[in-house]
């Protein structure tokens, strides 16, 4: 069902407490996840191999955890270290633990081979601890498929009709992006669109020091399977910025979507929208967090609801038009990473 051997987000680095017991599924799997005694990530199948009962509702004792219903005691490698009532540990008693690695303020996890987790393999986010941009991290649970939200990612006409007052304005519907493929590496998409002497988004209008017409634009890069970075901003119009000038009073952010399967219907979904202007202004951190959350329910009440009706009749296929053409790549990328998947672990 999903693309295992690959980096997913299993929390941004704040979700996870110096001290507490995280319980997340991912891929359909129990995953506890907490902080041993030098502030390390760890990550373990939420299951106790004794009589399955969930080790979120046990305790952490040093690096650690118990099982509360039987009191085995696992560390951090899944190896049980104690039963109660015994002198030794029977084979094979132990929890699956899985690689972690936390960077760019985000907690990476392989939920696939072990042996084949490449630390090297992980993307660039570098704009979510960079002393020179802001941002407030944001999270959202969706009871839809992730596919359906990397398809409305791609997807740029939806935001003159579904975000109107937000991140749309009228040419969004009309104007063609440019896709670029790489063919050397996993196959990330590269989309481009600019809008020339355009309006301004309504979101950009609240914090921008200008206004009147602007050139602005939005550089997409996404990575399959669901890991999406954005450059985005305006600048007035004629100031020089498509032809990579910098034009200092410019609005430049920096985005970022990622989603995660929970389960074949639900999503988490981790995001963030930073800039790198008034960096000392806690209030438009805020604003700008707040006016980002408003868009993204907007999405998701349209994509919630796609999902509500393919539940009913899940056979029926959709039709294609002209503006798919990112999200059909996307697709196209994502069930290549599945065939090939599939194809090494077969006999």
């Amino acid at each position: 069902m999903f693309v295992r051997n690959c980096w997913y987000v299993a929390a941004w680095d704040e979700e996870i407490p110096a001290q507490g017991l995280v319980s997340r599924v991912l891929l359909g799997e129990p995953v506890l996840l907490y902080r041993d005694t030098q502030g390390r990530a760890v990550a373990l199948e939420d299951r106790c191999c004794h009589r399955a009962a969930p080790l979120h509702l046990g305790r952490q004792e040093g690096d650690c955890v118990r099982c509360m219903y039987h009191g085995l005691k696992f560390d951090p490698s899944g190896a049980c270290v104690e039963v109660p009532g015994q002198a030794s540990v029977p084979p094979r008693t132990c929890v699956r633990s899985y690689p972690v690695v936390e960077r760019d303020r985000l907690v990476w996890i392989w939920m696939g081979d072990a042996a084949r987790a490449d630390a090297a393999q992980i993307a660039d986010f570098f704009w979510h601890d960079s002393p020179e941009w802001r941002m407030k991290p944001g999270y959202l649970h969706y009871q839809a498929n992730y596919k359906l939200i990397v398809d409305n990612l791609l997807d740029f006409t939806h935001l003159a009709w579904v975000h109107p007052t937000t991140l749309g304005t009228g040419s969004a519907a009309d104007l063609k992006p440019q896709i670029e493929r790489d063919t050397t590496g996993n196959g990330m998409l590269t989309i481009r669109r600019w809008y020339l002497d355009d309006e301004m988004p309504n979101l950009h209008k609240r914090v921008a020091s200008f206004s009147g017409k602007v050139d602005r634009w939005q550089i997409y890069q996404w990575s399959p399977p669901a890991l999406l970075r954005m450059d985005a901003g305006s600048a007035p119009a004629g100031t020089g910025a498509p032809e990579g000038h910098r034009v200092p009073q410019a609005l430049q952010f920096r985005h970022t979507s990622i989603q995660t399967p929970e389960t074949a219907t639900t999503s988490h979904y981790w995001f963030c929208q930073a800039r790198n202007f008034a960096l000392d202004d806690e209030a438009m951190t805020e604003q700008i967090y707040q006016d980002v959350l408003v868009a993204f329910e907007e999405d998701r009440r349209m994509i919630e609801g796609q999902q509500k009706v393919m539940n009913l009749v899940p056979d029926r296929p959709m039709v294609a038009i002209g503006a798919d053409a990112g999200l059909n790549q996307a697709r196209w990328l994502m069930d290549r990473m599945a065939r090939n998947e599939a194809a090494a672990e077969s006999p």
